[in-house]
């Protein structure tokens, strides 16, 4: 349902919603509110400096016979009858609620995996399933292959990678701080995510939902390669999940006693 709605967002806001990596998703979310929190915070205080020195003691508006500046104790008059204060709610309501739906509608294309419609990446999403345990965490990839806990999760530049996060044991939250993206690891459960590395090197990941006393140690190094770099290395990868039969158990299956390496 959300993902749904959120491509028809994203179909009617095209041109609102920003696109691209996660990283440049929340730089422009960032960027706007800031330029408007600085926006705002200027007409504010400039508005405030500006009656401050209007009604200042000695000032031309203290002179004698002034109705606009109040005497202590009286309440103001002459406020237009609350225009100002009408005009005020109105653009700051405006304002709020046109940015809590642009946020909105960027949170959603964040949200829901773009897939092949997706601008910035080439070629086919690479898929790979993080699995928590405490306390390290295994990445399995498409052909089987899995990290068997060695913390390193490899993946090609300018391609979306999406992440299949659960856990094997408690709660935990895998997240990578440079590219953008957090996800809950819930035992029985699947959490999607998504993120597109545009630049080769190591990005730190952690944990972060505290799952027990060695909680801390629990991180991993996600390794961004060429393309053709990481196409020859998961070239190179086997399904290891499914055990070896040893030499026993493969006579009791009347195969013989061959064992395999």
């Amino acid at each position: 349902m959300i993902s749904i709605g959120g491509r028809a967002l994203l179909a009617l806001q095209s041109g609102l919603v920003p696109r691209g990596t996660r990283v440049e998703v929340f730089s422009r979310i960032y960027d706007v509110f800031l330029f408007l929190g600085t926006v705002v915070g200027v007409v504010v205080l400039g508005y405030m400096c500006w009656n401050a020195y209007k009604y200042r003691e000695g000032g031309g508006h203290a002179a004698e016979g002034d109705d606009e500046r109040p005497s202590l104790g009286e309440v103001p008059t002459g406020g237009g009858k609350g225009k100002k204060l009408f005009l005020s709610f109105a653009l700051s309501a405006i304002i709020v609620i046109s940015l809590i739906l642009w946020t909105y509608g960027t949170l959603l294309y964040v949200e829901a995996s773009p897939g092949p419609d997706n601008e910035v990446a080439q070629g086919d999403p690479v898929e790979v399933k993080v699995i928590g345990h405490q306390f390290y965490w295994e990445f399995v990839y498409e052909n089987g292959y899995s990290t068997k806990g060695s913390g390193v999760m490899r993946v090609p530049t300018d391609r979306e990678v999406e992440l299949r996060v659960t856990s094997a044991d408690v709660f935990h939250n895998f997240g990578i701080t440079g590219q953008r993206v957090k996800a809950d690891a819930i035992p029985g459960h699947t959490t999607d995510a998504w993120f597109v590395a545009d630049e080769t090197g190591n990005y730190s990941a952690a944990c972060y939902e505290l799952c027990g006393q060695q909680h801390s140690y629990m991180t991993a190094t996600v390794v961004a390669m060429e393309p053709d770099e990481y196409e020859q290395w998961y070239a190179n990868t086997t399904d290891n999940t499914t055990p070896t039969p040893t030499a026993t158990e493969a006579g009791h299956g009347g195969g013989g006693g061959e064992s395999h390496a």
